[in-house]
């Protein structure tokens, strides 16, 4: 037996390649917004290329470990559908029912929007990851010039998906229908405005 049996071997010259082989969504999500940024759109576009396995989509792979894998390489894709034609990388930020509120026009968005709502019901019905309803997802947040949700989040949820505790699905419809109230908003301001002494 190698010290190389459970995963590929690191190579201690190259700080994009994982030491360790345990799963690491943030890992993948840096090394796929450094390509954005250092603008290598050959291996970019090679992750977009899903019917046809490259070298590209065995690196994202090595982010999931051996227990997670193809997974890893799927959200690869999805970073890289996204990012077509983009030269600023894009991070996200919270989940993708969060995300999906975003879909939709200047005048109806999210539950507002029937496209949208059909879109995330796809999404949630589905027993198995929903990958092809997923790439839709992305496609339109990418259309529709909105954030998509965040990358780590989204890997790390899918790892959980049919966990029946964490009930992943039920809690992105819960995202996607929770209104931004103006409460939210008045919480929000509190937290960032500094108190001021009582005491003159």
């Amino acid at each position: 037996m190698t010290e190389y049996d459970n995963g590929p071997p690191a190579d201690v010259d190259d700080p994009t390649v994982p030491s360790v082989f345990p799963h690491d969504s943030t890992a993948l999500t840096n090394w796929l917004t450094t390509l954005v940024r250092n603008r290598e759109y050959g291996t970019l576009a090679d992750l977009r290329r899903a019917r046809n396995p490259t070298n590209a989509h065995i690196r994202a792979g090595w982010y999931g470990g051996d227990a997670h894998r193809e997974l890893f390489e799927r959200m690869a894709f999805l970073f890289a559908i996204y990012h077509q034609g983009r030269p600023v990388p894009s991070y996200g930020y919270g989940s993708l029912g969060d995300a999906a509120r975003r879909i939709g026009d200047n005048v109806h968005r999210g539950p507002d929007n029937p496209g949208a709502q059909r879109l995330l019901d796809r999404v949630v019905a589905s027993r198995r990851i929903p990958w092809r309803h997923l790439q839709h997802t992305v496609t339109r947040l990418r259309s529709c010039e909105q954030a998509p949700p965040s990358w780590s989040r989204l890997t790390d949820d899918l790892i959980r998906w049919h966990d029946r505790t964490a009930r992943i699905a039920y809690q992105w419809s819960v995202d996607f229908h929770t209104p931004a109230t103006r409460s939210r908003a008045a919480q929000s301001k509190q937290r960032q405005t500094p108190r001021k002494d009582a005491t003159t």
